[in-house]
């Protein structure tokens, strides 16, 4: 009996695996997908450039709109936050294993050239081949990520409302992240792959602590978010300094020019998230003195 079971727990699991390989992998939507401004929405310049002016306009007015009526409280959200982080984490993680699925159909499917050019898996991580087109498993996955940026802006309107706290650094962040995305699918851009995988893990542990901790739990540091994206950080430079080698020795990398651009908004980035990071570990150290003084003169 107990074998019996076994059997069919083990079927059951298969068939699960069979399931979400089809709807993460070989559904015609997926298999078929094509980047073209036609076809995939969001996929113009000027759509681009418009959401990103609507974002920033939104949010600076309903921040201004909040400092003239002088509101200290803030706006009653209620469980909107915490459905959006939730919302969020799936979402990344979904994209986390559609991209990891694809990039080893991939590597599967086109090994015979691979042995031909003696490129190891790898090697096509980092540094697409020239003239490859934004089409096929891989890109659908880059194309839903670039999608998911824009519900990530949404945050930051919860943040406005709930903390009256509006930094540029979240403007500019949310931005670049939104045009590099973008560049991705416009250019077919070497590295994207791993640059996905290592976002929508990070982004679903982060937003899934927030979701954690909005529910009722213990309140969120930016210690923990900081770390995650300090290594998010690490393996991008480590990514870059690779697609950077390989493109001189390998004869090229699809998309170079546009890697370039990123690798100079991602420079941006770092400085102002180490920035930020540093300067509240010193404010935080320094208010853990001033605490551990006051307690001394009170002794």
């Amino acid at each position: 009996m107990q074998e019996f079971y076994t059997k069919s727990q083990t079927r059951s699991i298969l068939e699960f695996t069979k399931r979400l390989k089809y709807w993460l992998l070989d559904h015609p939507s997926i298999v078929s997908f094509r980047w073209s401004p036609a076809l995939s929405w969001g996929a113009t310049w000027w759509f681009l450039i418009s959401a990103i002016f609507f974002y920033i306009s939104i949010t600076v007015t309903i921040h201004v709109i909040l400092k003239l009526c002088r509101r200290l409280c803030p706006v009653p959200l209620g469980p909107l936050p915490a459905i959006h982080s939730l919302s969020m984490s799936l979402i990344s993680l979904t994209i986390f294993f559609g991209m990891f699925f694809s990039a080893e159909a991939e590597v599967r499917d086109t090994r015979w050239l691979w042995q031909r050019t003696r490129t190891t898996p790898f090697e096509w991580l980092l540094c697409f081949p020239l003239g490859i087109r934004p089409s096929g498993r891989v890109f659908f996955w880059s194309y839903a990520f670039y999608l998911s940026r824009y519900l990530h802006m949404i945050r930051t309107i919860f943040i406005v409302l709930s903390e009256r706290k509006l930094s540029f650094f979240r403007l500019f962040n949310n931005s670049i992240i939104l045009i590099m995305s973008y560049l991705w699918l416009e250019f077919s851009q070497s590295l994207q792959v791993l640059a996905i995988l290592f976002s929508t893990l990070v982004c679903s542990v982060v937003y899934g602590y927030r979701f954690w901790t909005q529910i009722g739990l213990p309140s969120k540091t930016f210690k923990f978010s900081g770390n995650f994206h300090m290594v998010l950080f690490g393996c991008n430079l480590a990514c870059h300094v690779g697609v950077l080698l390989l493109h001189y020795s390998r004869g090229g990398c699809n998309g170079i020019g546009a890697w370039v651009f990123n690798s100079f908004l991602n420079v941006l980035i770092l400085w102002h998230f180490l920035k930020s990071y540093f300067d509240t570990h010193c404010q935080r150290k320094d208010a853990s003195s001033k605490q551990e003084d006051d307690s001394a003169k009170d002794n």
